[in-house]
């Protein structure tokens, strides 16, 4: 019986060589984070359930492990602040249908292109870069993590192909390389004309939109079925999840997957999304998405990081606040200016009520902002 192995391994050449060994001797794959303290791992391996840990000191059986079914080739945890960690199930032929489909948009050449993988292997984001070089024959170099000067010596060295968030991107010039797969948090507005943005999840097993396209064999709809209208994305094709490791699977009939994402599509089929349907924040009536906000208010000279999010109100019920880091710690941006920008580029009714000025701010592994967490 197929079993689940996780694996405790740093990123590197013998995390890919271990997950080969798995899948040739037809077992699925969990990939644990080794930045993780080890209370959390034994959280995550106490409910997932996998039959090997396996670390620096060989495989380790788990009397309490659970078999997988055949054809599975992955189990991968969902990056939720809260709550049980779910493990979404991903099998061989989704995980193919995304090598292709992806490789397919880029016009991966494996003859020529390498990648690199500088993001953490237990998400998505970092992983689907490995198993994409795995599928297609294409080199890979995986790094152990993110290093600016890394990354820049790779492209140096002939790599054309990486994938990073806003905030990697940011600390480095990827101007070396044909393409940079941009996902995670919403991207900065102005990009680099190498950059292709994504949108997906780990239930999608990674991006499955390119530039606001979705790619070969994915379809797009919003839940009210009206073009243009803000309403749920939901996503169909061949990539997405078998069922989550309890068994559930959250699609609807059809075969269409729930994203928890408010979004829009273009008359041109266009896919715009504006953030977390749980994150709406609703002020006087009027309902505001934080990442519009979020994009304009990072247009100001005086910004480095922000984040939009909402706190009581009593007049308003609730009111927008924002998170800045200062480019400038000894002279932060006014509350009036960012109003005015906002008003200026949203809508009036969106324009920050509150601006608290912090340090840095709470994110998760793939770079998104933990709301929850802000101060």
């Amino acid at each position: 019986m197929p079993e689940l192995v996780a694996l405790d391994l740093a990123a590197g050449p013998g995390f890919v060589e271990a997950l080969q060994a798995a899948w040739e001797a037809g077992h699925a794959v969990l990939p644990l984070d080794p930045r993780l303290p080890r209370p959390a791992v034994e959280q995550l391996v106490n409910s997932l359930r996998p039959s090997t840990v396996v670390d620096g000191g060989g495989g380790h059986h788990q009397p309490a492990g659970l078999p997988v079914e055949p054809g599975d080739a992955l189990v991968v945890a969902t990056s939720g602040s809260t709550g049980k960690p779910k493990g979404v199930v991903l099998t061989h032929a989704a995980v193919r249908a995304s090598a292709l489909a992806t490789s397919a948009r880029l016009g991966v050449d494996p003859s020529r292109d390498r990648w690199v993988a500088c993001l953490p292997l237990a998400h998505i984001g970092g992983l689907a870069v490995v198993t994409r070089s795995l599928v297609t024959g294409t080199a890979c170099t995986v790094l152990e993590k993110f290093d600016p000067g890394e990354v820049e010596g790779q492209a140096r060295q002939g790599a054309t192909l990486i994938s990073l968030v806003a905030t990697a991107l940011a600390r480095t010039d990827a101007s070396g390389y044909r393409h940079v797969v941009l996902g995670g948090a919403a991207p900065p507005e102005q990009l680099p004309a190498n950059v292709i943005t994504t949108y997906g999840m780990t239930e999608t097993g990674s991006g499955v939109v390119y530039d606001g396209r979705p790619i070969d064999g994915v379809e797009i709809r919003i839940g009210d079925g009206a073009t243009g209208r803000v309403g749920e994305v939901l996503v169909r094709g061949p990539m997405l999840l078998r069922s989550y490791r309890d068994g559930s699977d959250p699609r609807l009939p059809g075969g269409w997957l729930p994203t928890g994402d408010g979004g829009s599509l273009a008359a041109d089929g266009t896919l715009s999304v504006f953030g977390r349907l749980a994150e709406v924040i609703v002020t006087g009536g009027e309902k505001v998405w934080p990442v519009p906000v979020e994009a304009a208010l990072a247009a100001h000279p005086g910004v480095d990081q922000v984040a939009v999010w909402k706190r009581p109100d009593p007049e308003w019920g609730e009111r927008v606040v924002a998170w800045v880091v200062p480019t400038d710690p000894a002279s932060p941006p006014a509350l009036q200016e960012l109003r005015e920008l906002v008003a200026s580029r949203v809508a009036r009714w969106a324009a920050p009520r509150q601006v608290v000025v912090v340090d840095s701010l709470p994110r998760t592994p793939s770079g998104k902002v933990r709301r929850s967490e802000l101060p």
